[in-house]
């Protein structure tokens, strides 16, 4: 498996890993990699933002 890439704008999606455990999704207003890598600063929709190392339980929804 290869490295998780990112740009700004792009959609992050960290998956529940518990049952009753809900999805957080967010917007990538910060990438602090080297090009498109983690770390990502990271707007959730809840209006919370954070400095995300996405695990494996992460993936990135690509903006056009």
């Amino acid at each position: 498996m290869g490295c998780m890439m990112a740009n700004v704008g792009d959609r992050l999606h960290v998956h529940g890993h518990t049952v009753g455990e809900v999805d957080h999704e967010g917007e990538i207003v910060e990438v602090h990699g080297h090009d498109g890598t983690p770390p990502y600063l990271v707007r959730f929709d809840d209006g919370h933002e954070s400095l995300v190392f996405p695990g494996p339980d992460a993936t990135v929804e690509r903006t056009p």
